[in-house]
């Protein structure tokens, strides 16, 4: 891609950005008296999604009760060669997010059984609970089996979440806007009113 054809690309992009932002300075993230502690990791990720060099963005949200504490939206830094090793990779960063947010909880002297973490691809939580039924995991690094190792000593559960009400899917991807607004209001975005 040439430079002008770079800066026509980022220029547009940023123009959503600043039309987005511009429209919805109404919505704020709403943080309600007596909140549970009930806590929950979403995670997800787009496959290849990046058309440069086609790797995946994983997309995390950690609620506190119905309260969203922590997200972020990432590019993975090496190239997954399959959904569920793209969707394997975003579960164990949500994993290291659940451990944290478990053990900030503790130290508060809130004490939490597992935290479940919702992924919406069956292969991965397959994955998750049994490596050795797969006869192709080779292709996942042993650092990711550190998921495995949390899942099997009752830390972390995974859970199924359907795409359409995977809350981290509006980190890792565009969506049609009734699709990114449903998500948007799981996010805990409501308008203010003063």
């Amino acid at each position: 891609m040439k430079d002008e054809e770079c800066e026509s690309v980022f220029s547009a992009m940023y123009s959503r950005h600043d039309r987005y932002i511009k429209g919805t300075t109404h919505l704020g993230l709403w943080y309600p008296k007596g909140t549970g502690i009930e806590t929950v990791v979403y995670a997800g990720s787009d496959h290849a999604g990046d058309y440069v060099d086609r790797k995946s963005t994983s997309g995390i949200c950690t609620f506190v009760g119905c309260c969203l504490t922590s997200w972020f939206s990432k590019k993975q830094t090496a190239l997954a060669i399959s959904t569920t090793k793209a969707e394997y990779v975003s579960a164990e960063k949500a994993c290291q997010q659940a451990l944290w947010m478990k053990q900030a909880l503790i130290n508060n002297d809130v004490r939490l059984n597992d935290v479940p973490i919702m992924c919406d691809n069956k292969g991965m939580i397959d994955l998750s609970k049994n490596p050795v039924q797969h006869s192709r995991t080779k292709h996942i690094e042993i650092r990711h089996h550190f998921l495995l190792d949390n899942v099997q000593k009752g830390h972390i559960s995974i859970e199924k979440v359907p795409s359409v009400s995977n809350i981290a899917e509006t980190l890792t991807k565009p969506l049609k806007r009734e699709s990114f607004n449903y998500l948007r209001l799981g996010l805990g975005m409501m308008e203010h009113i003063p």
